[in-house]
């Protein structure tokens, strides 16, 4: 049933997996992106649902930096401290234009979670991520289209 699911709904996997890899949550949605376009489905819609999804989880991330930083040292936060003062550091150096890097693995969540700490706006923060991850999976697709899929 499942399988079926899978199949009937794409885009709504789709969405779920960008939107939940774009979060604190491990996870990538790349190789459900380069599946999809693999097996027909429409670049664009595929290309703006993965886009609109992966930003959106992000802000996820910049809310929990707004409101819930103070529990960045019980055990079940996502982000270490560690990692939170690397993603600083990095906005320290580059400023709000960081944050077109947000895909990047590893710098990137963090990044959007001191976006929220720092109080970044949130429509320049949407803007910008929204850049970064639209250009992620315009190449994701170009180079999966240049392949053969």
């Amino acid at each position: 049933m499942l399988e079926g699911f899978f199949f009937t709904y794409p885009l709504v996997w789709v969405f779920v997996i960008s939107f939940l890899s774009a979060t604190l949550l491990p996870g990538g949605s790349e190789a459900l992106v380069i599946a999809q376009s693999c097996l027909g489905l429409a670049l664009f819609p595929l290309w703006a649902v993965a886009t609109v999804s992966n930003t959106l989880g992000s802000w996820v991330n910049w809310i929990l930096g707004r409101y819930l930083l103070r529990f960045e040292h019980r055990r079940w936060f996502p982000v270490k401290p560690e990692q939170r003062m690397k993603a600083e550091r990095w906005f320290a150096r580059w400023g709000v234009w960081s944050l077109v890097f947000a895909w990047l693995p590893v710098v990137g969540d963090p990044l959007t979670l001191v976006a929220g700490v720092l109080r970044v706006h949130w429509l320049p923060f949407l803007l910008l991520v929204g850049l970064g991850k639209a250009l992620r999976y315009a190449v994701i697709l170009g180079v999966a289209a240049l392949a053969g899929c």
